[in-house]
């Protein structure tokens, strides 16, 4: 029997209040600022000749609201499905601090740590490596679900969680993927075939 390919399109929230004013969103509930509905809108019209039966969104209402915007054209899309292992990387005591105040508090090159290398955990939060933990079981589930129902899938998402999902779909190695910027207007598509 032919092995047929569905379609996986990922893409990060909108800006929000948070990423505007510099600080660490991680799990706080930011919601997007105007430019974020912006963003949003893009990524919807990018998307709007892409079709998918099933999208999948954060607790964060970042997430739920960049997605609202992105199913306004898409009228086969009739289930939703709330995934939390696919949520913000948690900053923990860092959630709401701007970059320079724990630059200034802490120093740069510990800023440098806890920012951007692949171990390195803020105080209370995750690091990269705890991220990758949790998408790569939900990548194993998500793959399952697709051939199981046969459908297309649309994931509204954020940065760090999508550089992880990158990194393992790509193969990509942790060098590349703890330097990526992930665009708040547009997405990234991958096929499974099954």
């Amino acid at each position: 029997m032919k092995k047929r390919i569905y379609k996986i399109y990922l893409f990060r929230h909108g800006r929000t209040y948070d990423n505007v004013e510099g600080e660490f969103c991680g799990w706080r509930n930011s919601r997007l600022v105007k430019s974020g509905h912006d963003d949003a809108k893009i990524v919807a019209q990018r998307l709007k000749k892409k079709h998918f039966q099933v999208a999948f969104h954060t607790r964060l209402v970042r997430s739920k609201q960049t997605l609202k915007h992105v199913l306004k054209f898409h009228p086969e899309c009739n289930v939703l499905i709330q995934d939390d292992r696919m949520i913000e990387r948690n900053y923990g005591k860092f959630n709401g601090s701007t970059h320079l105040k724990i630059v200034k508090k802490y120093s740069p090159k510990k800023y440098d740590f806890w920012h951007r290398t692949f171990k390195g955990r803020p105080p209370r939060g995750e690091s990269f490596a705890d991220v990758e933990k949790r998408v790569r079981k939900f990548i194993r589930d998500l793959k399952s679900f697709i051939k199981r129902r046969k459908v297309n899938v649309a994931i509204s998402s954020h940065g760090n969680s999508i550089r992880l999902f990158r990194k393992i779909m790509e193969k990509s190695s942790i060098k590349e993927s703890v330097e990526w910027f992930i665009p708040y207007d547009d997405y990234f598509e991958y096929s499974i075939k099954v």
